[in-house]
C-alpha cells in the first residue's frame, strides 16, 4: 500500500477552497467478505468473484488497471511493482487564476446538500436499497460493421472518424433519446456524454502511469427530431466532433470550470468504453479473469452505459 497510501485515507471537505480533498490519515481500506446460499454464485470449478469499489477521485480506468497489475505482482512472492504510479496530482491542477475559456454545457453547477459539508466521517459503505436495472445487449462484429456501413452510406465529410466506438455511441444515444415517453419529446434537447482519456491530449502529455482521474466527458447535443430524422451519419459526426473538441485548452478550461463551480456531469446518458482497459488481461497467480464488468451504479438522472470487450457487449444501468 506504500505507493497507494491515499487508498487508506478518507475524503474530507476543505472548507477554505470549498472542495473535497484526500486526507492520507491511514484510516485503512474497507474489506468485506460475503457469502450466499444461492447457487448462481457457486462456481463448481473452484473459481470466485472479486469485486472492488473505488471512487473516481482515486482512479480512472487506466490507473486502476495499473493498480490491479501492481496488486497481482505482489502476489507473486513480492515481486517489484509492474509500473511505478505517478501520484503527482498537481499535473492536473487548475490554473491560477482559473480561466474558463469555453462554454461547458456538459457540466452542471451543484451545491452540496445542507449539512452534508459538515459530515466528517461519512459511512464507508452505503447499504440503502436502490431501484436499479442492469441489462446486457450483445453486438456482434457484424452488427458493428453494419452500423459503420450505415454511417458511411450517408457520409460526405471524409474527415469524420467512423469508428466502432463512434457508431455504437451514436446508436445508443439515439435509442435512449427517442425512447423517452414525455410530452413534446421531438423538440427536447438530448445530450450524450462519453468518457475521454485526456493523458495524450494535454501539452505536455501526462505520463502514461499517471494515477488519478484523467478522464473528462466529451459531449454531443441535438434535438430529438434531429436524431430521428437526420441521416445516421450526421449523428455519428456529432459524436466524432465531441471527441475532437477535447484539445489541451478545452481540457484546461474544463478543469478550471470544476475549480470555480464544483459541478458534475450533465447529460442523459454517460457512455464509457472498457474495450481497451484490459482488466481481463491482468495475470494473477491463478491466471487471468474469465470475465470483467462493472456493476450497476446509481448516477441519478444519468443512465450509464459501458462497452465491454467480449463481442461488443453493451451493458446499461
Amino acid at each position: 500500500m506504500v505507493p497507494y497510501d491515499f487508498l487508506a485515507g478518507r475524503l474530507k471537505m476543505n472548507h477554505q477552497p470549498g472542495q473535497l480533498e484526500i486526507e492520507c490519515n491511514a484510516a485503512g481500506a474497507g474489506f468485506v467478505v460475503a457469502s450466499t446460499e444461492y447457487c448462481v454464485t457457486s462456481f463448481k470449478c473452484g473459481g470466485f468473484a472479486l469485486g472492488i469499489s473505488t471512487n473516481h477521485i482515486l482512479f480512472d480506468g487506466l490507473s486502476f488497471k495499473i493498480f490491479l497489475e501492481n496488486l497481482a505482482s505482489q502476489a507473486f512472492d513480492d515481486k517489484p511493482l509492474s509500473i511505478i504510479p505517478c501520484n503527482d496530482r498537481r499535473l492536473l491542477a487548475a490554473r491560477s487564476p482559473p480561466q474558463v475559456t469555453f462554454p461547458h454545457p456538459e457540466l452542471l453547477k451543484l451545491q452540496p446538500p445542507i449539512g452534508e459539508e459538515e459530515e466528517e466521517n461519512p459511512p464507508m459503505f452505503d447499504t440503502k436499497q436502490e431501484d436499479l436495472v442492469f441489462r446486457i445487449f450483445t453486438l456482434t462484429p457484424n452488427d458493428i460493421n453494419h452500423l459503420k456501413a450505415k454511417a458511411n452510406a450517408g457520409e460526405t465529410n471524409s474527415t469524420i472518424k467512423i469508428t466502432g466506438f463512434n457508431v455504437v455511441t451514436a446508436h445508443v444515444w439515439r435509442c435512449k433519446a427517442l425512447s423517452r415517453n414525455v410530452k413534446n419529446n421531438r423538440d427536447r434537447e438530448s445530450m450524450v456524454l462519453y468518457a475521454v482519456d485526456i493523458r495524450s491530449r494535454l501539452r505536455p502529455p501526462l505520463p502514461a502511469s499517471y494515477c488519478g482521474n484523467a478522464v473528462l466527458s466529451a459531449y454531443a447535443s441535438a434535438k430529438c427530431w434531429e436524431l430521428e430524422d437526420e441521416p445516421f451519419s450526421k449523428v455519428v459526426g456529432m459524436v466524432a466532433e465531441g471527441s475532437a473538441r477535447m484539445s489541451d485548452e478545452y481540457v484546461r478550461s474544463a478543469v478550471d470550470w470544476g475549480e470555480v463551480y464544483k459541478g458534475c456531469p450533465n447529460g442523459e446518458v454517460l457512455i464509457s468504453s472498457w474495450w481497451r482497459l484490459g482488466f481481463d488481461e491482468v495475470v494473477y497467480p491463478w491466471g487471468k479473469p474469465r470475465y470483467s464488468c462493472p456493476v450497476v451504479c446509481d448516477m441519478g438522472r444519468i443512465s450509464y452505459c459501458c462497452f465491454l470487450k467480449l463481442v461488443g457487449l453493451v451493458a446499461m444501468g
